[in-house]
């Protein structure tokens, strides 16, 4: 496994969880602190759609607008890991999130994304 997602869990409408990605650096054909990375999820019955990305400078994070003030994207390159802080938890946002990696620049576009991670769930009780 490429990219190793976790963190996911049963919570109340309100609370907080964080979402990690680990990397296996041996998969990557450049080093990993070379690769953008999202997170995106899947609600059940719907499309998958983007939540968040960061850039390969820890500061150009960029966000859905669904979840821009709630949710904090970071990387930690000496850990090979990304994280996903998600805070003020919605039931809007139960889904099967799962972390990818992009040789893009800032895309949303889950077709620009070449590897992906198996996905943790989350679920919001309301």
């Amino acid at each position: 496994v490429q990219l190793q997602a976790s963190g996911g869990g049963l919570v109340q409408a309100g609370g907080s969880l964080r979402l990690s990605c680990a990397a296996s650096r041996r998969a990557f054909s450049v080093a990993l602190s070379s690769y953008g990375m999202g997170w995106f999820r899947q609600a059940p019955g719907k499309e998958r759609e983007f939540v968040a990305g960061i850039g390969w400078s820890a500061g150009s994070t960029y966000y859905a607008d669904s979840v821009k003030g709630r949710f904090t994207m970071s990387r930690d390159n000496a850990k090979n890991t990304v994280y996903l802080q998600m805070n003020s938890l919605q039931s809007e946002d139960t889904a099967l999130y799962t972390c990818a990696a992009t040789l893009k620049v800032q895309t949303r576009t889950d077709r620009d994304y070449i590897y992906w991670g198996q996905g943790t769930l989350v679920t919001v009780s309301s």
